[in-house]
């Protein structure tokens, strides 16, 4: 039995992806940058900093971290002002009720922390979560296991005993890095082939899957 559950916000919670991509290319038209709609959607998980700062090198557009910074923020607020169009995927409450008292729940999330704050508290989804880590909370993003490694820390937990919930496949290859059980679902831009190639121990379509939780509580 697993004894704590880590969930990843964007692409697996909720249906972010057609915000964060109007958000990004929103900010970036600011410096008169475009971008493909794709370069955005197939960097979901990594962060946002390190997302511009790809998305700038391959534009050949030089930058500081000052910029990266305004970026961010801007992509933030754009992000923010979207957010009644962001909608739970099925299954998101139901789970999350289903583990409370069962399992410790923690969120990690490589949104900034403004944007999680602020989703959370219009989904009054705050008391599902006993930690909440975001961005802001590491130095090195995901496929980096540092911001479960963290979450689990903030929980008392070993990472051996948590068991995370992902839809990238950065997300998933850092939590099997951190020694950690994971579900991946493919609910966000990845294919079941490209997630399944980082070894999850579960791959579901949603999160009303009925493996789900005898997996985590077996």
């Amino acid at each position: 039995m697993f004894e704590t559950a880590i969930f990843d916000w964007d692409g697996t919670l909720a249906d972010t992806r057609e915000v964060i991509v109007i958000s990004f290319r929103r900010a970036l038209s600011e410096v008169g940058c475009k971008v493909d709609d794709e370069f955005v959607e197939r960097r979901m998980g990594i962060g946002a900093a390190e997302t511009f700062r790809e998305i700038l090198r391959s534009k050949g557009i030089l930058f500081d971290e000052k910029l990266i910074r305004r970026l961010v923020d801007r992509k933030s607020i754009f992000e923010i002002e979207l957010s009644g169009q962001v909608e739970l995927f099925k299954g998101a409450i139901g789970l999350l009720e289903a583990l409370q008292g069962k399992v410790k729940v923690g969120l990690a999330s490589m949104n900034n922390q403004s944007v999680i704050t602020h989703m959370l508290k219009a989904m009054d989804l705050e008391k599902y979560f006993q930690r909440v880590l975001t961005a802001e909370s590491i130095t090195d993003s995901k496929p980096n296991p540092e911001i479960f490694l963290k979450t689990a820390k903030t929980l008392k937990a070993s990472p051996e005993q948590c068991v995370v919930f992902e839809d990238s496949i950065f997300g998933v290859k850092a939590a099997k890095v951190a020694s950690m059980g994971c579900i991946a679902v493919t609910t966000g831009v990845y294919s079941r082939k490209e997630l399944e190639a980082e070894n999850p121990d579960l791959t579901v379509k949603t999160l009303k899957d009925p493996r789900i939780l005898p997996f985590i509580l077996r």
